[in-house]
């Protein structure tokens, strides 16, 4: 059946709106008719290179949809049901998850190596991070859809599959932030926006959001920022103003570059905490000398999808947004159809971009 679907040809080139041949599931897969893909910064990490996948390719890995049609075998969904995809799924046998940290799952990405369609020359394509949410349909392995729960239109769970999680993440499992505790945001994008409302439902006392771009001011505030910060050489001096010369207990950095990484961990206090979320180049080289490691006693630690179990997470996130905590559609500044993704992706590479949300 032909669908149509955002294309990566090849590493560096446009993203290409074209028709597939999406064959029909096979034993324990799942054909998932999208409702809504989030346009995510790891997509275009994909496309420039920085992250590597098998191309050509159908980007998109947050998303969310109908069940159309099972394949033999699959019993955990029906066709009719809502599903959030799950670009990650754990294996449940490798070391880490043994270990419990289904988030570094060894085996979590093997099916980007899969060939799931093809173009209709002809021409093999890989399902990008596992699930290809950039296209009318696809096919996935059952383990990449959990249920959609309830109270959460089709359209706000995309964005559980990946910005809310790892922003949510970023802050309650891998900083750990607790009451009364200060926090700064480094980047306000979808996942720092989330970051901003996840500090905010864990209590902190003062969060300050930082971005290079005055404009996302009010989005920032809208979220739980009670400070707002334009990125500068003197930020970490203005952090440590705002909370009494000290700095502040935890920082979360949401934009992986070099430069941020170093001044949100200049931002923390003595002791304090860096969470670097943000997906940097290997050009990227952050530099320490062994008397401030020792004098700061700073932790710096990555986080990798928020450190999140999503099957466990995703009713904890329902909650909040049942109970209006979590506002989801405050991570969207532009709805757009599949065929504004190119147009989406060259704004993120000019710096323009917002929070795209593709509804199908």
């Amino acid at each position: 059946m032909a669908v149509r679907a955002a294309v990566l040809p090849a590493v560096g080139s446009p993203l290409e709106i074209t028709g597939i041949d999406l064959p029909d599931p096979g034993p324990g897969q799942v054909r998932v008719r999208l409702a809504a893909a989030g346009v995510c910064h790891s997509d275009l990490s994909l496309s420039n290179g920085t992250m590597r996948v098998p191309v050509p390719a159908v980007l998109g890995h947050e998303g969310a949809g109908t069940v159309v049609a099972v394949g033999e075998g699959v019993t955990q969904v029906s066709p009719g049901d809502g599903v959030v995809l799950n670009w990650a799924p754990s294996c449940g046998t490798c070391h880490a998850c043994s270990l419990g940290e289904v988030w570094l799952c060894a085996n979590a990405l093997s099916g980007a190596a899969d060939v799931y369609a093809r173009t209709t020359e002809g021409t093999d394509l890989h399902p990008g991070l596992n699930v290809a949410a950039f296209a009318e349909e696809t096919v996935v392995s059952v383990s990449c859809v959990l249920p959609v729960p309830d109270g959460v239109p089709l359209t706000d769970a995309a964005l559980l599959g990946c910005a809310v999680l790892t922003g949510y993440g970023a802050v309650h499992h891998s900083a750990r932030v607790r009451q009364g505790e200060t926090v700064a945001v480094f980047g306000v994008g979808g996942v720092g926006l989330a970051a901003l409302q996840a500090a905010r439902i864990a209590g902190a006392s003062k969060i300050i959001a930082v971005d290079v771009s005055p404009a996302k001011e009010e989005l920032a505030r809208t979220a739980g920022a009670t400070d707002y910060l334009v990125a500068s050489d003197t930020t970490a001096r203005e952090i440590r103003g705002l909370t009494g010369k000290q700095g502040v207990d935890v920082a979360v950095e949401c934009a992986g570059r070099a430069v941020t990484i170093r001044t949100a961990w200049d931002s923390t206090r003595r002791g304090g905490r860096t969470t670097v979320v943000g997906i940097g180049g290997k050009d990227q080289q952050v530099t320490f000398n062994a008397l401030e490691i020792f004098h700061w006693g700073r932790t710096l630690s990555g986080c990798v999808y928020g450190n999140s179990n999503p099957a466990q997470d995703l009713p904890v996130l329902a909650g909040h947004v049942r109970a209006g905590r979590l506002d989801l559609t405050a991570l969207v500044t532009e709805r757009i159809s599949l065929d504004g993704i190119p147009a989406a992706f060259e704004n993120m590479l000019a710096g323009k971009g917002g929070r795209a949300l593709v509804v199908f």
